[in-house]
């Protein structure tokens, strides 16, 4: 099958070049890891109007555990419709005069839909919520979104949205 004697040669050879290979790789992979995060932070500053709400009790009466409330609105920009949101929170602990439930919403604009979500007590009148998702202009997108005058006539969000 030929001249063996070169065979040590060759895998030596073969190594060497799998070896530069692998640290080209682990190379890139670690630049990449350290350059800085080129993010984009987009701002969008919205009211939400015509909000509906309908609570649903289940289980025991008052405030217990998978409780529901279910809500949507009309987003506004600059007193323009731009679009809708809606979501749910259920009640994940409901103790002591103390509740929390867990809200998941999506907003979905012309450019695309935002979801978000977060643990909300029953006493606080706004709330961060991370981004969790969205399609479009969002596919990408993370960040937060912080309410405000939550189930009022006044209710109002900002969204930061890194890109």
């Amino acid at each position: 099958m030929g001249n063996n004697s070169n065979r040590p040669l060759f895998k030596r050879f073969a190594a060497l070049s799998l070896a530069t290979v692998a640290a080209g790789v682990l190379a890139a992979g670690g630049a990449n890891a350290d350059a800085p995060d080129k993010s984009r932070v987009e701002v969008i500053e919205l009211q939400l109007k015509d909000l509906e709400h309908e609570s649903i009790d289940l289980g025991r009466t008052g405030p217990s555990l998978g409780d529901m409330s279910v809500y949507c609105a009309t987003a506004v920009e600059n007193g323009r419709d731009v679009g809708r949101g809606a979501g749910t929170s259920q009640v994940v602990y409901a103790g002591g005069g103390k509740v929390t439930s867990q809200a998941v919403i999506t907003i979905e604009l012309k450019r695309g839909s935002l979801t978000m979500q977060s643990l909300r007590s029953n006493e606080a009148s706004s709330l961060d919520m991370a981004i969790t998702g969205g399609t479009g202009a969002f596919k990408d997108a993370r960040g937060s979104v912080r309410y405000w005058d939550i189930n009022t006539p006044k209710e109002r969000l900002r969204a930061e949205i890194l890109h």
